[in-house]
């Protein structure tokens, strides 16, 4: 019985979280409206008229730009906690981060060389 008193506030946030979802989807399909009209067909674009077809075809240069955007984002993001907690990590915490940083560029150089990052 003590067990699963410990686990009861997390049983509750489960239920809570499955149960908002379901229940707002229930009335939006309850009370939302059902009409179609021409207007709801059309695809928008921030409130702007679309100009040519909306399946466009982007270059994949696009996409990996984007993807190695993400990529060197997300390592930077681990250079923050790094940068707060410095003294107190001391050389060696200054080692491992030079390590990271290191590898971090080595990456950066071998996308550059490859000419990910060349835009035509």
């Amino acid at each position: 019985m003590l067990a699963a008193s410990k686990y009861a506030p997390v049983v509750l946030l489960f239920v809570i979280a499955l149960a908002i979802p379901v229940l707002m989807i229930g009335i939006a399909t309850i009370v939302g409206p059902r009409r179609l009209g021409v207007k709801k067909k059309v695809p928008f674009e921030c409130g702007t008229e679309p100009i040519g077809d909306t399946r466009k075809r982007f270059s994949v240069r696009f996409f990996l730009v984007a993807l190695l955007f993400i990529v060197f984002d997300v390592e930077a993001v681990f250079i923050f906690p790094w940068a707060v907690l410095f003294r107190q990590l001391g050389l060696f915490g200054f080692i491992e981060m030079a390590v990271f940083l290191f590898i971090l560029i080595l990456g950066l150089v071998y996308v550059w060389k490859k000419g990910a990052l060349e835009w035509e």
